[in-house]
């Protein structure tokens, strides 16, 4: 018994690895970054090809496999559920509406929002996609990749205008990261619409990665605020993630 339960935890380690990786690894890649025995992984990565949860590639190089998909579906709509309580919260203590957003391929995707109680407010749709560079929760989802990771996605989608204060040069938004990354915090600032700011704080240690953010009028919403709405989405975030850990 004790046996399989290992032999349970090493493969679940592997597809984290994969992940961790971009989706894709050699087995000699596998056996460095787990250090376990190569016949041991061989073993663990052939039953999870068998049940389409890997796929080897002609290549010979794993890859997460297509029967994860389902399991990620799932699990993304109920992050939205276990997400409401916390963004409840933050528009308890901020006033402002309150996101969150994972990243989806080259996209940010808002999952979960509960809006401000004000007569004027920011409303964005769940399920929404964005462009990452322009927007609070995607330059906080962003800035937990390396910089070789980040200059591939904007590759391929580009660094469209949406105002006059977005960032289109991705030297500036590297740059931007590095700040974001040093500060804890993403500001975009009337970046995506005029007359709206809003603040992101990554879910740092969250099994995907994953932001929240408070967005309201700029009016509202100062540059002023900032700083005082920045340790309450800090709080609310790392106990969020801690909710969303593995149990010890």
């Amino acid at each position: 018994m004790a046996e399989a339960v290992r032999s349970l935890e090493r493969a679940f380690d592997l597809l984290e690895h994969l992940a961790d990786a971009g989706g894709e690894m050699a087995l000699s890649e596998l056996t460095e970054v787990s250090g376990l025995p190569m016949p041991t992984i061989y073993r663990l990565m052939r039953t999870l090809v068998n049940q389409g949860y890997v796929r080897q590639e002609p290549s010979k190089r794993y890859a997460l496999g297509p029967r994860l998909v389902r399991l990620g579906e799932g699990a993304s709509r109920l992050l939205g559920t276990w997400a409401r309580p916390v963004l409840a919260r933050l528009v308890d203590e901020v006033g402002e509406t309150a996101n969150m957003a994972v990243l989806e391929g080259d996209e940010a995707v808002y999952v979960a929002q509960v809006p401000s109680r004000h007569s004027m407010r920011m409303f964005t749709e769940v399920g929404r996609r964005v462009q990452p560079h322009c927007t609070g929760v995607g330059k906080a989802l962003l800035s937990q990749l390396p910089d070789q990771r980040v200059t591939e996605i904007l590759a391929r989608t580009g660094m469209a205008a949406h105002t006059p204060n977005t960032l289109t040069s991705p030297d500036a938004l590297l740059s931007e990261l590095a700040r974001i990354r040093e500060q804890g915090y993403a500001l975009d600032d009337e970046e995506q619409e005029l007359g709206v700011r809003c603040v992101a704080v990554p879910l740092r240690g969250a099994p995907a990665l994953t932001a929240i953010s408070v967005s309201g009028p700029s009016g509202r919403m100062t540059r002023e605020a900032v700083p005082n709405v920045v340790p309450i989405m800090r709080e609310a975030a790392e106990r969020f993630a801690k909710e969303l850990g593995p149990s010890t």
